[in-house]
């Protein structure tokens, strides 16, 4: 099939949501089709539109909708739809999720904000990650790994502001790797380093070397306020890299209900008091490291490729003219 894949992020970006769409488009090319990955439609001939992000992708969404009525079309919901703007501004998220004849979602839980009447098209897809590189810790510090751009949904300084005023034979630090989505960010950051000796920003690099930084890492952790289902999940996990994050349906959709290294949003003495025990209660380590292995095998790459070979085999057999 010829695959339209439609993503709002520029391919100048590093993560979330070109991360996702570029991943994808190898994926779906690695099963014979030919994908074209654009961040608005203007008409080009499809069999088949893949449009990531609803809200942001509503205008695209609705334009190949009209054009190719008969074309099957798949819409992937992040957390800014299924979290904020399916309540903030629900018009263009809903009429998305009226014109999709399927919807992937990237969490086992996102289900409990799409509308009945949508759940029904509804597949959970986890992302992937390759097997991460032999762990290698530093030695002269437990690093605390943060990957993300710095944004409020990211609730990004949490971890900073945990470990401002840790007892001082803590061998705690928190490296943060990722740009700054506005300058503000780019100065709260700044300003942090200032007066938190334990906290770097070290800001937009490579994949490759955020591989070895998980690598060199002790724990990697999510303080977000929203997600969709995050890869650095995915990639800590396949890295044999612990985890410690908010307690958000995005983060407990990927890790379980039961997952040991919850913490309130926003709560930044709980961080805190979390980050501690596992420098210091090496059982818990343990337990974080075994739950992490446990959900490993949810987020191989074999395990999604199969999973939209599935999906697009059912699109396919839906389009086949019926006998006779």
């Amino acid at each position: 099939m010829r695959i339209h894949l439609i993503t709002p992020a520029p391919s100048s970006a590093r993560g979330g949501n070109w991360a996702t769409a570029a991943r994808w488009a190898r994926i779906l090319r690695s099963l014979g089709h030919r994908v074209q990955v654009t961040r608005v439609y203007q008409d080009e001939p499809a069999d088949l539109m893949v449009a990531l992000h609803a809200w942001r992708s509503a205008e695209a969404i609705a334009r190949f909708a009209l054009g190719r009525p008969t074309r099957p079309l798949v819409v992937a919901l992040t957390g800014t739809d299924a979290y904020r703007f399916i309540h903030s501004d629900p018009q263009p998220t809903l009429q998305s999720l009226e014109l999709a004849d399927c919807l992937v979602g990237l969490h086992d839980l996102i289900g409990e904000t799409v509308p009945s009447a949508y759940r029904g098209k509804l597949r959970v897809i986890h992302q992937s990650a390759p097997p991460g590189l032999a762990r290698a810790p530093l030695k002269r510090s437990r690093r605390i790994c943060v990957a993300g751009h710095l944004r409020e949904e990211k609730d990004s300084l949490r971890p900073a502001y945990a470990v401002r005023d840790l007892p001082a034979h803590s061998r705690l630090r928190v490296d943060h790797f990722g740009g700054a989505h506005t300058p503000d960010w780019a100065e709260a950051a700044t300003a942090e380093m200032a007066l938190n000796p334990r906290y770097r920003w070290r800001g937009e690099i490579p994949h490759h070397r955020l591989r070895r930084a998980y690598a060199q890492s002790y724990l990697l952790a999510l303080p977000s306020r929203m997600e969709g289902g995050a890869n650095v999940i995915s990639e800590a996990l396949m890295a044999d890299l612990p985890v410690v994050a908010s307690r958000i349906s995005g983060s407990i959709g990927l890790l379980g209900e039961d997952y040991p290294g919850y913490f309130p949003v926003g709560d930044t003495a709980a961080l805190q008091a979390l980050l501690l025990r596992a420098e210091s209660d090496q059982p818990f380590y343990r337990a974080l490291e075994s739950a992490c292995r446990a959900r490993r095998p949810l987020f191989s790459v074999e395990r999604e490729v199969a999973a939209w070979e599935r999906l697009l085999s059912e699109i396919q057999a839906d389009l086949a003219p019926a006998p006779g």
